[in-house]
């Protein structure tokens, strides 16, 4: 029996709860998955589940075992990574965030590192909801966020900034706003997916909160966009994604003079331990391509 094998079935058993899961993940069958965990009971000595038809639950001696068992694979993957550092990095990396900042962009971002480390294979899961990261088998997650589960390790590689803006259509048809107090008189598009209702909005130490009155909304931000470039009314939205329709002039700031509320940007991931390296590779070119004090996108407006 392979046992290392064995302790990864395990592992992912555990982790997935079920036997069918595991399998699928290992494509392996579900007898292969069976056996391995049959063996490695039988070299520990042990029994590490109770099963059930119905549902898998870890015994006394598997609690015990399943933290060295995940120290023994990650180590084993470890091992992988350092021993690649010798030739060219290698691997297959799982990686999701928003579409919006996947399609502006992360995914030049990682064409750019692929072309500097070509063995590494990356496949990009692109959902506008946050996915869990054991469940997904996701590697890397790129979140816009002000919170971070304390479960999960992350790094900030920058902030994300919102402008409200509309297009010059619809500004020389309903007016320009000159005043948060305006906006009352406007139509907003909105995203409907986890975002406020309302616009904060900053100038100096004066705070003023200015209900959005929507007539459209949509839960996902190319829509939003779009909604705006058709004269559909004002939105807010990142400065990361609305950065050329704004050198275009297809879209206007409405208020520049106001700050919005600012998000993070973080690179999120399970563990610092035993990281595989085209994973720590690709955080630090991540960190080095987003970070400084200003994001770049923001640093193209600012030089124009």
């Amino acid at each position: 029996m392979d046992r290392l094998t064995a302790m990864r079935v395990f592992v992912e058993i555990v982790e997935r709860g079920s036997m069918s899961a595991a399998a699928e993940a290992l494509d392996m069958s579900r007898a292969m998955t069976s056996r391995y965990l049959e063996g490695l009971e039988a070299w520990l000595g042990v029994r590490l589940l109770h099963r059930t038809t119905r549902r898998l639950a870890l015994t006394d001696a598997g609690e015990q075992a399943l933290k060295s068992c995940r120290e023994m694979v990650s180590l084993a993957g470890d091992i992988v990574s350092q021993a690649s550092q010798a030739g060219e990095v290698q691997g297959r990396l799982r990686l999701t965030s928003a579409p919006s900042f996947a399609q502006a962009q992360l995914t030049a971002a990682v064409v750019e590192f692929q072309a500097l480390h070509p063995k590494v294979e990356i496949d990009l899961v692109m959902v506008d909801r946050t996915v869990d990261l054991v469940q997904d088998r996701i590697d890397l997650a790129i979140r816009l966020s002000q919170r971070i589960d304390d479960e999960l390790v992350a790094r900030r590689l920058a902030v994300c900034r919102s402008v409200l803006c509309a297009s010059p259509a619809y500004l020389a048809r309903v007016g320009t706003p000159l005043s948060p107090e305006d906006l009352a008189a406007h139509k907003s598009i909105l995203h409907s997916h986890g975002f406020a209702t309302s616009y904060n909005l900053r100038k100096g130490e004066q705070l003023t909160v200015v209900q959005a009155r929507g007539s459209l909304t949509a839960n996902e931000t190319s829509i939003v966009l779009a909604a705006a470039l058709a004269g559909a009314g004002i939105a807010m939205l990142p400065t990361y994604y609305v950065g050329e329709a704004l050198a275009r002039g297809t879209l206007q700031v409405v208020l520049p003079d106001y700050a919005l509320d600012t998000m993070n940007i973080h690179a999120v991931y399970l563990s610092r331990r035993h990281q595989p390296l085209p994973l720590r590779l690709l955080i630090e070119f991540l960190a080095e391509r987003f970070g400084g004090d200003v994001a770049p996108w923001d640093r193209v407006a600012l030089d124009s």
